[in-house]
């Protein structure tokens, strides 16, 4: 299974990390330079160029928020900016040793410097003031005498900001504050050095978190989609991606005490059949043959490598019930359905009945060559729908960050009659055209296909494919803009130096033309909170240019839809609207506030509370219209879908905040709007 699927394409957004000693270091970096060298789409030269702008992306990625280091240490870091490239060519491996110390240091001096303040009596006077800034402008500390000041600050503004959640009225605060300072004070403190014992933990160890991290900076720099993967971490991805996976069907979460919990248990699961399990157990220990995670101070993505790893097929856990009981439950995995990766179809109606299917992810089935996968699964619910009797389809894919390219071609065949799909680009200038070879098509009614900002690779080959064939109409917010596939590649012939999700190719539409790092941009745009963020592919470093390839010369696309008067119906309903009003000034409140804050005010109570307050205000005020939000359609299951729910009271309560989550939608109230629109105008025969 490891080898066949090095070979299957990817088109997904997605990231992970994890490495091992040093002489294994050295074996992985020049595996990995080879692998580059040979199989990336567009590799680029080893040379001073590489390495400056490999240093930026590491020192970013170990100390992201510059909350560790110091101008002394980026001083002897800095000596290594046009050398990285020699110590890459020469196989010389003992570099990373340094950034390996120091980062341990630093981590063991911040929990020192933050146990410190514990004997500290803060002062909440107005005697420091409180700076906040875009992260652009973040700097390193100048020295220990800063890192104390910096962290005596945070831990007080951390304080407030607690003490202001839990209660509206500044009185009540202000007449409370001496004990309720005294009572969050040790807590807060020790939950800060958790986090320092969560990065040093982080992989297993310092050593293996800063190794991987430079792989991923020497990877990113030749674009940002390609990732260094270790066996376990190679599973996780893989496992998000497919329809079924052999869990334990536990998804846990870390609460406000810093506890691992159990958040979710899947239906039909290891756990959910063992009966032992509840929602909000703690989890104390994991153990595994001679393996043991012990749960204090470690990450969520900790617990998550340990239950994904292939060695732990049975697993203890310790576990402690909400009555303080503590008990040792053995477990082993089954395959378990993944509740993330199915698709369900719903009708909608007013005054035409239309269909309605969100699709989360392009997931597979990744063991067999010939797997059906999501494509599978919508013509499944097509077919429930269409017994309903629906004129229209509304197609989610909002927040699909992609998934297998197999299933993006199989599920835009099923819309179009035959016909060239997308063009792929391989990395020495060839070109491959994907065909959908099945004549005819399971749905032939308007569509409409919903997209925003998360919407990404698979998502945007399928929006793409309808676009060009003039088959939907493609509403929402520009797209990611990734038009790469990756392979998930071995570093050797087994799997002890790890994988790389490489990028090997780029893919275009029919017309020769590229999303790439500009997107899909949709025939109808909504106004869209996540607008200004920076979070698409353009805004990524070293992400690949967009250009053109010379098209597919003749297809059999269908007439033009009428886009214009449809933009025009729209853009009148958009006007009118409070609910897209709210959503204009949330990105503007949310812009404001956090992307281009530039502001300072004292360190008093008083203070945070005015502006946590204000802030909290301004947001409900505005988010009062969405939150109310509810459309005139009704919303409800297929039939087939009702007679399988009525068996399944805990299916039952999920499905009815799903019916009542349409139902107040207005991106999904306006994609509505538009197809009546279209049915009004081009009524069925």
């Amino acid at each position: 299974m490891l080898k066949r699927f090095s070979i299957i394409l990817l088109l997904s957004v997605c990231s992970f990390g994890q490495s091992q000693n040093s002489n294994l270091f050295c074996e992985q970096l020049q595996a990995l330079k080879k692998l580059v060298k040979t199989s990336h789409y567009s590799p680029k030269e080893i040379n001073d160029s590489l390495s400056t702008h490999v240093l930026d992306l590491f020192l970013y990625s170990l100390d992201e928020d510059k909350r560790l280091f110091t101008n002394d240490d980026v001083i002897i870091f800095e000596k290594d900016r046009n050398t990285l490239d020699d110590y890459i060519n020469n196989n010389t491996c003992d570099f990373i040793d340094k950034y390996v110390e120091i980062l341990s240091k630093r981590i063991e001096n911040s929990k020192e410097v933050i146990s410190a303040l514990e004997r500290e009596t803060f002062d909440y006077s107005g005697k420091d003031t409180l700076r906040f800034k875009p992260e652009t402008k973040y700097k390193y500390f100048k020295d220990n005498a800063a890192i104390q000041k910096y962290w005596s600050k945070r831990m007080r503004y951390n304080i407030l900001y607690t003490i202001v959640e839990n209660d509206s009225v500044l009185e009540n605060l202000q007449n409370n504050f001496k004990s309720l300072e005294a009572e969050l004070k040790p807590k807060l403190i020790q939950k800060e050095i958790c986090k320092l014992e969560e990065l040093k933990n982080r992989l297993g160890n310092v050593e293996n978190f800063v190794k991987e991290a430079f792989f991923n900076a020497y990877l990113h720099y030749h674009d940002p989609n390609s990732l260094f993967f270790t066996p376990t971490e190679k599973d996780i991805y893989e496992n998000s991606l497919s329809s079924n996976q052999l869990s334990f069907g536990i998804i846990t979460s870390k609460n406000d005490n810093g506890d691992i919990i159990i958040a979710h248990i899947t239906p039909g699961s290891a756990a959910f059949n063992n009966g032992n399990f509840d929602v909000n157990d703690v989890i104390k220990s994991l153990t595994s043959n001679t393996d043991t995670l012990e749960t204090y101070c470690i990450s969520n993505d900790d617990v998550l490598a340990f239950t994904s790893n292939q060695k732990h097929q049975t697993v203890t856990f310790k576990i402690k019930k909400q009555n303080g009981a503590v008990k040792d439950i053995e477990l082993t995995k089954t395959e378990t359905k993944i509740e993330e990766n199915t698709v369900s179809g719903y009708v909608i109606e007013n005054k035409s009945k239309l269909g309605y299917i969100n699709i989360p992810s392009f997931y597979s089935d990744f063991e067999s060559p010939n797997g059906l996968g999501l494509a599978n699964d919508v013509a499944k619910e097509l077919y429930k729908l269409q017994k309903e009797k629906i004129e229209g389809l509304i197609l989610d894919l909002r927040f699909n960050g992609g998934g297998s390219m197999k299933e993006a071609a199989d599920l835009s065949g099923m819309f179009i009659n035959r016909g060239p799909i997308s063009v792929l680009k391989y990395n020495n200038g060839e070109t491959y055209t994907i065909r959908d070879v099945n004549r005819g098509s399971l749905f032939t009614k308007p569509i409409i296909v919903l997209v925003n900002n998360y919407s990404a690779s698979a998502s945007e080959f399928f929006a793409a494919t309808m676009q060009d064939y003039n088959r939907a109409i493609i509403v929402g917010a520009s797209t990611h803009g990734k038009a790469s596939a990756q392979a998930i590649l071995p570093l050797g012939d087994t799997d002890s130096l790890g994988y790389s999700k490489l990028t090997v190719e780029k893919f275009y539409r029919v017309t020769g033309k590229s999303h790439q790092s500009v997107g899909v941009i949709p025939d109808i745009i909504l106004p869209n909170v996540y607008d200004g963020f920076g979070t698409q592919e353009q805004y990524e470093d070293f992400a690949l240019q967009n250009d053109t390839i010379p098209g597919v010369k003749k297809y059999p696309k269908l007439k033009p839809l009428p886009i214009n008067e449809l933009k025009k119906r729209s853009a009148l309903r958009i006007a009118n609207d409070k609910s897209f009003a709210s959503v204009k000034d949330l990105n503007t409140l949310i812009i404001d506030n956090y992307f281009q804050i530039d502001t300072e005010y004292l360190l008093t109570l008083k203070n945070v509370y005015t502006e946590m307050t204000n802030y909290r205000k301004q947001w409900e005020i505005i988010n009062l219209p969405i939150d109310n939000n509810e459309s005139d359609f009704t919303v409800k299951n297929s039939a087939f879908t009702q007679e399988v729910m009525s068996y399944n009271e805990d299916q039952k309560l999920i499905n009815e905040t799903i019916l009542k989550d349409i139902k107040q939608d207005i991106y999904i109230e306006e994609a509505y709007a538009i197809l009546q629109d279209l049915l009004n105008l081009n009524p069925l025969n």
